[in-house]
């Protein structure tokens, strides 16, 4: 199930580690500590001044970003595949942080329905929305439909699993091609309430996460170069229907 029982107190910070995996032509992994925001989209939070620097959320940097909100866009994506929905829904995402953000990975639960909306980003300021439909164990698949990454071309299958619980949220997504995986990522993570003391407190202990997450995919990236993986000639990218 993508709601595994109560939800966190929201706003949240939710720290832990992701972890990524490629197993060919090269084996590669690494993991590192991060921290996430879990926010409802009725209530996003708005810090005082003197922590806006540190957390921040623009409809710009999601979906069709036309605004004037993130679920504005997200009902108008969800319109765009013939969804009428205005519920309840919950963003895992990356803040804003001194005018920087990055998200590979955004998730968005709409409570009050079977939908998940898995948001990827990549490096070249592209984004798309893969609309799911998780199972009861919380997994969907689909179609690979967009270049994230210079190792990889546009085909394939992922398989998504979601979890949203009150200790724990947990995104798993793998990549396959002729049934063998070829690479997985995960996030796993403890929410804790989003007050001012924890929000200072998680830029301390890990500052600067959307500059971070850019440049450790950036410095991966030439780790695998330097080891002659293949360059895939990135397409041209068409704007998805509702994301326009």
């Amino acid at each position: 199930m993508t709601v595994a029982g109560m939800l966190p107190a929201l706003p949240a910070i939710v720290t832990g580690f992701v972890r990524h995996g490629r197993r060919i032509p090269i084996r590669h992994a690494f993991r590192y500590r991060v921290h996430q925001w879990l926010v409802d989209l009725d209530d996003v939070p708005r810090q005082p001044w003197y922590l806006r620097p540190l957390a921040r959320f623009d409809a710009r940097d999601h979906l069709g970003g036309h605004g004037p909100t993130i679920k504005a866009d997200l009902c108008r994506y969800l319109a765009g595949e013939g969804i009428t929905y205005d519920g309840r829904v919950l963003m895992l995402a990356n803040a804003r942080t001194f005018g920087h953000v990055f998200d590979p990975l955004t998730v968005f639960w709409c409570i009050d329905s079977p939908y998940v909306v898995a948001e990827v980003h990549n490096t070249y300021g592209e984004r798309h929305a893969y609309l799911l439909r998780p199972d009861a164990h919380g997994t969907a698949e689909t179609p690979k439909e967009f270049y994230v990454s210079p190792f990889n071309d546009i085909s394939g299958q992922y398989r998504l699993t979601f979890e949203l619980d009150h200790d724990r949220i947990r995104v798993q997504v793998s990549l396959s091609r002729g049934g063998q995986t070829v690479f997985g990522a995960s996030f796993e993570g403890v929410p804790r309430p989003a007050t001012r003391r924890a929000t200072l407190a998680a830029a301390v202990r890990t500052p600067l996460m959307p500059q971070r997450v850019s440049l450790l995919i950036r410095l991966n990236g030439v780790w695998l170069w330097a080891r002659r993986l293949p360059v895939v000639p990135r397409p041209v990218h068409r704007l998805q229907k509702g994301l326009r």
